[in-house]
């Protein structure tokens, strides 16, 4: 586990080292200030150190990502994560498959989570309206949830990314985490901004 540890923190520390952000075109809109490429490589990292990762998954991480397909900038994270994801060799220390999937509304979400055997969905851009329902429709439901906005995590998603100062940061919705039965070890907990 050292020498995993050990993989995590390099890579978290220089992935976030060479961030570049720039200013959005559109002040109202919702970017993600931690790139897409680096989201997926920090959650296939992350991903092991939830202790029921590896029984949620079984054999496979099947990676939902959920976006709104008459939101653009919500289209193109979903597509970008996606992409990112396919190019990695495991999640988790899985093999794995990712689907961009549209939103089914909050009353759809959770069978969707089930009857994919989702083990991680990913919420792209376009759902700071959503969240209390997302938040009620995962509520017991096994699964990792993560978003692209870093402002969702407090407001019931389980995972985030964010650059906080220039540095790097982890966000965790410790509460949001054990309703949807997400066990991270303390070693990301030690890492992360912990919303309770």
């Amino acid at each position: 586990m050292q020498r995993g540890r050990s993989i995590l923190t390099f890579a978290v520390v220089t992935a976030f080292c060479v961030v570049v952000l720039t200013p959005s075109d559109d002040a109202f809109a919702e970017e993600a200030p931690v790139p897409e490429k680096l989201q997926a490589e920090l959650l296939a990292k992350i991903a092991a150190y939830d202790r029921s990762f590896t029984a949620r998954a079984r054999d496979r991480a099947h990676v939902v990502i959920i976006d709104r397909p008459d939101d653009a900038d919500s289209v193109r994270s979903a597509t970008h994560l996606e992409a990112a994801l396919h190019e990695l060799p495991d999640v988790g220390g899985l093999p794995h498959d990712e689907a961009v999937v549209p939103w089914p509304g909050a009353a759809g979400l959770a069978d969707l989570v089930r009857a994919r055997h989702a083990a991680i969905v990913y919420f792209a851009p376009g759902f700071a309206a959503d969240l209390g329902g997302i938040r009620g429709a995962l509520d017991g439901v096994d699964v990792l949830s993560v978003a692209a906005i870093p402002d969702y995590v407090p407001q019931g998603v389980v995972l985030g990314f964010d650059v906080i100062s220039g540095k790097p940061k982890l966000l965790v919705n410790l509460t949001q985490a054990r309703k949807q039965h997400v066990a991270f070890m303390a070693e990301i907990l030690k890492m992360a901004k912990v919303y309770e």
